[in-house]
């Protein structure tokens, strides 16, 4: 990763401009481009360097629910689960572990009810009933900025 880059990301970890055009005023602080600044983010997300540029919510202030899931998929059946997960809007993240429960992810909704419907569709979908609610009891907020030097 070259020294534009790495500014790049330095920056976007914790000032990122909320205006009309955030791109223009990053690119002006560390004397770019805007197109360029789109570019380099565009190379690094193709690179899978970074996964996403977007605000991190406090969802129970909006009135949101959430839980991590964990399911036991069978390994054949992977791509196939994942699709009917993967399809519904409030999940968040999906990743496979080594572990007996193989295939976890979250999951927000405006209600727990809704979050339900959506676990007992999995299972009617999938007929896979190995399914496992793991609810928050404590959150915890922790800012990770990654400081990447020359």
């Amino acid at each position: 990763m070259n020294r534009k880059s790495k500014e790049l990301i330095n920056l976007i970890q914790d000032d990122f401009p909320i205006e009309s055009r955030p791109f223009f005023k990053i690119a002006k602080k560390l004397d770019m481009q805007e197109d360029e600044v789109i570019n380099i983010i565009r190379s690094l997300e193709k690179n899978n360097y970074i996964k996403r540029i977007g605000a991190i919510y406090n969802l129970k202030k909006l009135g949101y629910c959430s839980t991590l899931c964990a399911i036991r998929v069978p390994q054949d059946r992977i791509l196939e689960v994942a699709a009917v997960i993967n399809k519904n809007d409030g999940v968040t993240h999906n990743y496979i572990r080594n572990n007996y429960f193989n295939m976890w992810f979250t999951v927000i909704a405006p209600k727990v009810e809704n979050i339900q419907t959506f676990l007992n569709d999995i299972k009617l979908k999938t007929g896979i009933k190995e399914l496992i609610e793991l609810p928050a009891i404590n959150f915890f907020k922790i800012k990770v900025n990654f400081n990447l030097k020359e």
